[in-house]
């Protein structure tokens, strides 16, 4: 008996969280993380039974090691019969991220930015994860721009060509309008998002712009959802968090601000990671 106890605490929970068109699943088994993927398909059906055949081939599990199976996220609406044949449950999105990212920082009091095709905020108190707005701008406007003015919306692609790019040449700052820093701004901060366009602007000035908008805005967006609160922390999850230029626009935001942005070492999976942990709540 004492075997088949220690047999069924050693299953995985497999937090899945099916988005649109792609699926990110981890395992979760005694508190320790298992090899987290990433797939892209067609649709979500597609995704979630792609990701989650190549979850078990590569780790080598079979159907009979998992205990539970989490579903979370827009595409989970699509899922309405056990995966596998497996017990299978939905977890309410936020609450995921929630947990999620408790998990991974150990923070009790911050605020969650999942920063998808759009972002959403959730405000993480001690016991308390409690949805509390978001906004539309996310991938899904990255892309969009990026399709209009770059002709791609390979973000990957867009994300290098940005590296090389000059903000000064699409960004309105500072010092462009006064000669002196002013009351805690300096010259280097932004005045207008694309209020400086140059003539001249190469492609990869123009992906360096429309990069820096979309996480300024998600950033101010973020730093004003926490007013009225003490809270200073924030934990920023979802594809975007990969982004390269996270490590230039989020630190700027700090200085200026008193703030501290986070990105978890698992910042794309954390939404999964909760769902698989909303099985222990």
């Amino acid at each position: 008996m004492e075997n088949e106890k220690q047999d069924r605490s050693d299953k995985i929970v497999i937090g899945i969280d099916v988005g649109i068109s792609t699926t990110k699943i981890v395992g979760l088994r005694q508190g320790e993380i298992i090899s987290p993927i990433r797939i892209k398909a067609t649709d979500p059906i597609t995704s979630l039974y792609g990701a989650f055949g190549k979850y078990l081939y590569d780790n080598k599990i079979s159907l009979s090691d998992v205990k539970q199976v989490m579903l979370t996220g827009v595409g989970s609406a699509y899922i309405n019969k056990p995966i596998y044949g497996l017990p299978t449950q939905k977890a309410e999105e936020f609450l995921a991220d929630g947990l999620g990212a408790r998990f991974e920082t150990n923070l009790d009091k911050m605020i969650v930015v999942s920063m998808g095709t759009g972002t959403s905020f959730v405000k993480c108190d001690k016991k308390n994860i409690q949805h509390i707005g978001g906004i539309g701008i996310g991938g899904g406007t990255l892309q969009g721009l990026s399709r209009l003015l770059l002709n791609t919306d390979d973000i990957k692609h867009v994300a290098a060509l940005a590296e090389k790019g000059n903000i000064a040449n699409i960004n309105l700052q500072i010092g462009d309008i006064s000669a002196v820093p002013l009351p805690n701004l300096p010259l280097d901060a932004t005045a207008s998002l694309f209020g400086n366009v140059k003539s001249n602007a190469t492609q990869e000035d123009i992906a360096a712009g429309v990069i820096c908008m979309v996480l300024q805005t998600i950033g101010s967006a973020t730093i004003l959802s926490s007013l009225g609160s003490d809270i200073k922390e924030f934990v920023m999850i979802g594809h975007l968090s990969l982004l390269p230029g996270c490590n230039i626009v989020f630190p700027a935001m700090e200085k200026l601000f008193g703030v501290r942005f986070i990105i978890p070492k698992y910042s794309q999976f954390c939404t999964a990671i909760g769902a698989a942990l909303c099985y222990h709540n």
